[in-house]
Formats: C-alpha cells, sequence, structure tokens
C-alpha cells in the first residue's frame, strides 16, 4: 500500500514506516549470514574464510546497486510527494533501463577482473579457489541483485515498506532451507551456497518487479509519460553517482583493510568473517532506516513541509538508538555464544578475534547510527556535497587507522580499534552538516 509520508505525526509515520524496512533488512541479511553459517558449519573454517573474503568483493557490486535504489528512491520521492504520477512513472522506467546498461557492464568486468582481484588483496591458497568459484556464481546473479534493489527504491518512494518486507521473509526462508539442502543433502561445497542464494534472488527479483509494475499502473497519470527522459536520468545521477562512489570507496577500503586482515592467516579471517557479518546486519540495519529517513525528507521537500524534517530527524534518533541498545548488550556481552552460530570447532585465533572485534565497535553503535540518521537527512535533501564529505572522512579514517595499528604491537587488534575511530569523527562532521540545513529554521515554509 502507498503512504504519503507527508501528513500525521512524524514519530509515529516513521515507525510505521521504518519498522518493517529494519524488518526488510534483517531478512535481507539472512541471504549473506546463512551462506557464511552453512560454510562454517557444513563445511569447514576455510571455506567460510572464502566466503567471507569473497564477500568484500561482492559488496563493490552492491554499492552500484544501492546507489540505482536511493537514486530512483529519492527522485520518484519527490515526484510523489507533488502528486506528479506521470513523473513517478518516467522515473522508473528510466532507472531499470540505465541499471540494465550498468549491470551489464559490472558483469563483463567482474567476470574479466575478480580473480586478479582476489590474488592482489593476497588471498591464501588454501581459500582462493573457492573465493573465485563463489564470485563466479554471484556475477551470474547481479541482474536479480540490481533488479530487486530498484524495485525496493520504488516501495519505499511510494511509501510502502512492506511489501518488500514480506518478498524477503519468504525468500530469506526459502535460502535458509536451499543452502542446507545443496550443501548436506546433495553434496555440494561452496558453489552450493553460491546457488542456493542465486535461485532464491532470482524468485524474489521477479516477484518484486512484477507487483512494481502492477502497482504503477494504479497512479492515474493523465499527462502521460516517457519510456525513457535524459533529464530525469540526470536528476537520479545526481543522487544516485555521489551514492555509488560513496559505496564503492568504502567497498574499496573495506578491500583494502581485507589485505591487510589477510596477512594474519586463515584463523584471524575465519573469525573476522563471521563477526563482521554480525556487525554488517547492524549498520545495514541503522543504513536501511537512514534510506527510510531520505525518502521522508524527499518526500516532504516534494510537499514543501519543510519544517517536518527536522521533527523527522528526532524521531529516527529515538528510533536507531533504541535498535542501539538491545544490539550493543547481545554482541558485547554475550559475542562469543554468537559467534559459535558460524564456527563449528574454531581454533582460538578465530574465536578471539570475533569476540574482540564484536567488544570494541558495539558500544559505538549509537555514534555510528546518529551518523548515518543524519545522512539520511542530507542525501534525501540533495545536499550529497556533505554526504559525500562526512562519508569519506570515515572511510580515509578507519583504511589509514587499520594499515598503521596493525604494524604495532596490537596486531588485529589494531585493525578493529579502526571503525571506532572513523565513526566518532565523521558522525561530528554529518552533525555540523545537518545542524546548518534550512530545516532548522521551524518557520520556512519550503525547501529552497
Amino acid at each position: 500500500m502507498n503512504q504519503d509520508l507527508t501528513v500525521g505525526k512524524p514519530e509515529t509515520v516513521l515507525r510505521r514506516f521504518c519498522l518493517p524496512l529494519f524488518g526488510s533488512i534483517i531478512f535481507q541479511q539472512l541471504y549473506n549470514i546463512t551462506d557464511s553459517l552453512v560454510a562454517g558449519k557444513f563445511i569447514g573454517e576455510n571455506a567460510l574464510a572464502s566466503v567471507g573474503n569473497s564477500y568484500e568483493v561482492t559488496l563493490i557490486f552492491l554499492a552500484f546497486a544501492f546507489g540505482c535504489n536511493i537514486g530512483c528512491s529519492v527522485i520518484v520521492s519527490q515526484f510523489f510527494g507533488a502528486k506528479e504520477y506521470g513523473s513517478v512513472k518516467t522515473a522508473v522506467s528510466t532507472a531499470f533501463i540505465a541499471s540494465a546498461v550498468l549491470c551489464a557492464l559490472l558483469m563483463a568486468a567482474g567476470a574479466l577482473g575478480c580473480g586478479q582481484l582476489l590474488r592482489l588483496i593476497r588471498t591464501p591458497e588454501e581459500a582462493l579457489a573457492d573465493s573465485k568459484l563463489y564470485l563466479d556464481i554471484y556475477i551470474w546473479g547481479l541482474p536479480f541483485v540490481f533488479f530487486y534493489n530498484i524495485a525496493t527504491g520504488i516501495f519505499s518512494a511510494l511509501g510502502d515498506s512492506r511489501t518488500p518486507f514480506l518478498f524477503l521473509a519468504v525468500s530469506s526462508t526459502a535460502n535458509i532451507g536451499a543452502d542446507i539442502l545443496f550443501v548436506t543433502a546433495l553434496g555440494m561445497g561452496v558453489d552450493g551456497v553460491a546457488w542456493a542464494t542465486f535461485l532464491c534472488q532470482g524468485i524474489s527479483c521477479a516477484l518484486a518487479v512484477a507487483v512494481v509494475f502492477r502497482r504503477l499502473k494504479r497512479l492515474e497519470s493523465p499527462e502521460g509519460f516517457q519510456v525513457f527522459s535524459f533529464p530525469v536520468l540526470q536528476k537520479i545521477a545526481v543522487i544516485a553517482v555521489p551514492s555509488i562512489l560513496q559505496q564503492s570507496f568504502i567497498s574499496v577500503g573495506n578491500i583494502i583493510i581485507q589485505g591487510v586482515i589477510n596477512g594474519f592467516g586463515t584463523g584471524v579471517m575465519a573469525g573476522y568473517s563471521a563477526a563482521v557479518k554480525l556487525n554488517n546486519l547492524v549498520i545495514t540495519s541503522f543504513t536501511t532506516l537512514g534510506n527510510g529517513v531520505s525518502n521522508y525528507t524527499a518526500q516532504n521537500i516534494g510537499a514543501q513541509k519543510l519544517p517536518r524534517i527536522k521533527s523527522g530527524f528526532h524521531a529516527a534518533l529515538k528510533l536507531v538508538w533504541m535498535l542501539s541498545l538491545p544490539l550493543f548488550l547481545l554482541y558485547f556481552f554475550a559475542g562469543r555464544s554468537v559467534l559459535y552460530l558460524f564456527l563449528d570447532n574454531p581454533t582460538q585465533a578465530a574465536l578471539q578475534t570475533g569476540v574482540t572485534f564484536l567488544r570494541l565497535l558495539s558500544p559505538f553503535y549509537f555514534v555510528i547510527s546518529t551518523k548515518l540518521v543524519a545522512d539520511g537527512v542530507l542525501r534525501g535533501s540533495g545536499l550529497m556535497k556533505q554526504f559525500m564529505a562526512a562519508t569519506f572522512i570515515d572511510l580515509i579514517l578507519r583504511v589509514v587507522l587499520a594499515v598503521l595499528l596493525s604494524k604495532t604491537p596490537l596486531g588485529a587488534t589494531g585493525i578493529w580499534c579502526a571503525w571506532p575511530g572513523g565513526w566518532s569523527v565523521a558522525a561530528v562532521v554529518s552533525l555540523l552538516f545537518y545542524h546548518t540545513g534550512p530545516w532548522q529554521d521551524l518557520q520556512a515554509g519550503r525547501y529552497r
């Protein structure tokens, strides 16, 4: 069901809109978590290291899919808030066509370059073959990843966060069963994990795209629409390109960090792979709630209801802090138990790596969640230079600190210390940009 985010009490509106988004991302992350869980429990520690190593490379492709998602979502939100339904359809059609071209280029680049990239980041020989196999299968599923992300962005732009939640709940549950079936009953290895994800993502993508087009038919647009529009593509690109660059540079930074980690052996790699999946579950949840704030901000800008943005920011902070508390408590005090979900008879190096990582990062979830909410407002209002600046500060600090601290007596623990440092400084920068935005003037009547 489409939802107008420009009316109603902001706290209530955001809670109803964002909570299904949070549920969706939990199930979305189950894809990656299940792959690591099944690999670690049913295949072995080297398989877990291979899947985790490949995951950092897949984040580059996800960066492009996410950028297309948010670019389409923000522009469609603005058109939807302004009740320009013909422009909504034009933006959707344009986004699908442009994303198809981009996806084809990335598939070609991935097929040619992933093997070299795995060697560049010093993937150990015992993990290289499985890492390459996982990535080869993943690349064939890129169209599903792209079109599903576009579809969920459109649902969010229309104020519907419930439909993608239902799709993901079903497909993620099926993915768990398929992973276990392929690996245990059919005797497959890492390739079984990859093919299970491929099939389940394909089904959820097909269903989501079909429902999107059915939903758009219900929007009356007497003025008609264009199948493809360069001016609309330019508007989408203004939001999408910085978002792609942001996520791509983060992915490249993570790959550099992964290369540093790989130098400490497969035990540390396996422990990091398990812990970072748990951490990414949290960060991606915060990011998704930030995306919800972007949709809320964009719709209210389209409707020229600027004073609601500040109220929405404070309401979103309450929401993410309520989420941060139980996650901090779980990871800080029970991280060892959670890690055993991934690790079967783990080495001491793997277990200690995961526990240390979670205990160092989890207290700072309150900090990074604040930054991501502020980023959501900046992105939804089109202030992309400020958004990019805060993101790059975080990335650069984390990469530099990880490389430098890994060479100290702290060793691998020094790498984990880089996250809190980058998050803290970047959060201050994001908040400073937020507090200079035009929404701070409560008497403002329109966006300028």
